[in-house]
C-alpha cells in the first residue's frame, strides 16, 4: 500500500470523526458569520488538509530559484533585512531635508520622497493652479536648487532613494541626477527607484498630464537612458498600492498591476529594447492590508505569476528578469480618525504580512495619518514597528516561514487562478492600455469600493472603533501643521531664479525638448541639460504639453 492510500484511509476516518464533532459543537456555539470569505471574496473553509496532488517543485521550488514563490533570495532576511524606507516629504525642500535626517538618525535605511501635487502635475509653485497646494501633501520641487536643498548633506552615491513621481518622473529624475553630479557622485553608482508608473494614474490616482500613449514613450525613454547610464537604478515601480487604496480587492490589485507591467514590457520591446536589458530593473509596489494570511498568499502568488509570464510569454533568460522585487506600504485606507491609536495595531499586522510575504522594502504608516501628515513621534513609532518585527519577532529568521501551511498554499493557488482569469480578460480587450482607455479598470475598482463600503455600513465588515466598540471620547493626537508661508517662499525663490539665470539658454533647451518630443528623440539628456541651466519643472512640462497636449478624460 502506497503512502497516500494509507494516509487517505486514516484521514477519512479522522475527518468523519471531526465533522461529527464540528456539527455538535456548531449546535452549541453557532458560527459568527453565515459564511467566511477573504477580503477578495474567496470562500474560507473551516479547516485545510494536505493536497496529495501538490507538486512542490512546480508550485514552490526553493528561495532564489524559479518560480520564486518562496522569495527572490536564497537566504532572504538572514543575510540582509528589508530596506526600511519611510515615505516622507512636506513643505519646502529645507523642511523635508530635516525630516530625512531625523529618520536616518532613528535608523531608517532608505529614503522615500513624497512630492506635492503641483510637482506631480508639472506646475511650478507660482502657477495659478498651484495656489493652496504648495508643500501640502509632499515637498515642492521647482528647480535644481530645490533638489540640491532636499538632499543637502545626504550622500546620494551611498543612500538608496525612492521617489513617488509619475507624470513628471523623467524631469524629476533628471534634476536628481544633476544634483548628484554637483555633489561629485558617480551616477553609475546611484541606487534607488523612480515610480514612473503612469497607467495606474489613469486607473486610480489621477496625477497624469499627457495622454496615455505619449506617456508610455516617456517611460520607455527613461528605461533606455537608465540602461545605459544608471545600471543600479530601478526604472519603474509598477504600483498596485494606489489601485488597492482606490478600493480594489487583493486579487484585483495583483491582476491589474501585473497587466500594467505586461504593457510596459511590450512597450519597451516595441521601442527596440531587449527584454533582459530592462526587465532586471523593473520593480513593484504593493499594499498590505489587514487580512494577514490573504496578504501573504497574495505576495507569494504574485511572484510565481510574474516569473512564469516573463519566462513563458516574453522568453526572458536572465533569472533576474523573472524576479518580482517589490516595496510594500501599509494601507492608508484602513486607518481611522476614530480611536487613532488602533491604527498602530493595524500597521503592525500589515507590516508583518509584508515581511512574511517576502518584501524587499517597507514603509509603515503612522497612526495619525487619518488626521494629518505624521508628526515626529508618530513616524518614529511607525519605524520602530519595523525594527521590532526585524529584531524581536523572529519572523526574519527563517525563509518563507508560512510555506507548507495547508491554508496558505491553498489560498496562494486560488489567488493565482483568480488573477490569471482577470489578466486573460484584460488581454482579450487588447491589454492594459486599451483597458485604461475604455474605463474597464476604473469601473471594476468602483464596484469593489462600493461593495466594501456597503459591508461596513451593514456591519458585515467590522472596523474596530468605527462600527463596533466605538467610543464618544477618543485620544486626539497633536497635528503637524504646514507653514502657510511656504508658497510665498517658493514663489520668491522662483522669481529670483528667473532673474539670475541665462534666459536665452533656457529658451533654447525648452525648444530642443519640444522638438525632441515631436520627433520621437531621446529626452532624458535634454531634461538633465535643462535642469543644469535652471529651467524649471513647470517650464519643461509645458514644453511637452505643447507637443502632447493634456489628457482630460477620467472615468468614474
Amino acid at each position: 500500500m502506497i503512502f497516500w492510500d494509507y494516509f487517505n484511509i486514516m484521514t477519512s476516518k479522522q475527518r468523519n470523526k471531526w465533522l461529527e464533532s464540528l456539527k455538535n459543537t456548531t449546535v452549541k456555539h453557532p458560527q459568527r458569520k453565515s459564511d467566511f470569505k477573504t477580503e477578495s471574496g474567496l470562500p474560507i473553509e473551516p479547516l485545510y488538509e494536505p493536497d496529495p496532488a501538490f507538486d512542490y517543485d512546480e508550485k514552490l521550488g526553493y528561495p532564489g530559484s524559479y518560480p520564486f514563490t518562496r522569495g527572490i533570495h536564497p537566504n532572504m532576511y538572514r543575510g540582509r533585512l528589508w530596506t526600511m524606507r519611510q515615505y516622507a516629504g512636506f513643505g519646502d525642500a529645507y523642511e523635508s531635508n530635516i525630516r530625512y535626517k531625523y529618520l536616518m538618525q532613528k535608523g531608517q535605511t532608505g529614503l522615500s520622497v513624497a512630492f506635492d501635487l503641483p510637482t506631480q502635475m508639472g506646475y511650478d509653485s507660482d502657477h495659478p493652479l498651484s495656489e493652496g497646494e504648495v508643500g501640502k501633501v509632499g515637498v515642492a520641487i521647482d528647480s535644481l536648487l530645490d533638489m540640491e536643498t532636499l538632499f543637502n548633506e545626504i550622500p546620494l552615491e551611498k543612500v538608496s532613494v525612492s521617489m513617488t513621481i509619475n507624470a513628471t518622473a523623467p524631469i524629476i529624475l533628471a534634476m536628481y541626477i544633476a544634483a548628484a553630479k554637483k555633489q561629485g557622485a558617480d551616477i553609475n553608482k546611484l541606487n534607488g527607484t523612480v515610480q514612473n508608473d503612469i497607467l495606474k494614474e489613469y486607473i486610480a490616482r489621477g496625477t497624469y498630464i499627457f495622454p496615455p500613449r505619449p506617456s508610455m514613450k516617456l517611460i520607455t525613454d527613461l528605461f533606455a537612458y537608465c540602461h545605459e547610464n544608471l545600471p543600479l537604478w530601478n526604472t519603474i515601480s509598477i504600483s498596485g498600492y494606489h489601485i488597492r487604496e482606490a478600493g480594489a480587492t487583493a486579487v484585483q490589485e495583483i491582476a491589474f498591476t501585473l497587466a500594467n507591467a505586461v504593457e510596459y514590457v511590450k512597450a519597451a520591446l516595441e521601442a527596440g529594447l531587449e527584454v533582459d536589458e530592462f526587465a532586471p530593473r523593473l520593480a513593484f509596489f504593493f499594499n498590505a492590508h489587514n487580512n494577514l494570511l490573504e496578504e501573504v498568499a497574495k505576495f507569494r502568488a504574485a511572484r510565481r505569476i510574474w516569473a512564469r509570464i516573463m519566462k513563458e510569454r516574453f522568453n526572458a533568460e536572465n533569472p533576474r528578469s523573472m524576479m518580482l522585487r517589490f516595496h510594500t506600504q501599509t494601507a492608508g485606507s484602513t486607518l481611522t480618525a476614530q480611536q487613532p491609536l488602533n491604527n498602530a495595531i493595524r500597521v503592525a499586522v500589515q507590516a508583518l504580512a509584508a515581511v512574511l510575504g517576502g518584501t524587499q522594502s517597507l514603509h509603515t504608516n503612522s497612526f495619525d495619518e487619518a488626521i494629518s501628515l505624521p508628526t515626529e513621534d508618530a513616524v518614529t513609532l511607525a519605524l520602530r514597528t519595523q525594527q521590532v518585527i526585524a529584531y524581536e519577532s523572529g519572523a526574519a529568521d527563517v525563509v518563507d516561514p508560512l510555506a507548507g501551511s495547508y491554508y496558505v498554499e491553498n489560498l496562494t493557488d486560488r489567488m493565482e487562478a483568480e488573477v490569471m482569469s482577470l489578466m486573460s480578460e484584460i488581454d482579450e480587450m487588447g491589454g492594459a492600455l486599451s483597458a485604461v482607455e475604455n474605463g474597464y479598470f476604473a469601473g471594476q475598482i468602483a464596484k469593489s469600493a462600493y461593495n466594501y463600503q456597503k459591508m461596513i455600513e451593514s456591519d458585515e465588515k467590522i472596523v474596530v472603533g468605527l462600527n463596533k466598540f466605538a467610543e464618544t471620547d477618543s485620544i486626539k493626537p497633536k497635528r503637524l501643521h504646514i507653514d502657510k508661508t511656504i508658497e510665498e517662499k517658493q514663489t520668491a525663490k522662483l522669481k529670483r531664479l528667473r532673474s539670475e539665470r541665462n534666459d536665452d539658454e533656457v529658451r533654447r533647451i525648452l525648444n530642443d525638448i519640444s522638438d525632441a518630443a515631436q520627433n520621437h528623440q531621446p529626452l532624458m539628456p535634454l531634461f538633465i541639460e535643462g535642469a543644469e541651466c535652471m529651467a524649471t519643472l513647470g517650464e519643461m512640462s509645458d514644453a511637452l504639453r505643447n507637443v502632447f497636449g493634456e489628457y482630460d478624460r477620467m472615468y468614474i
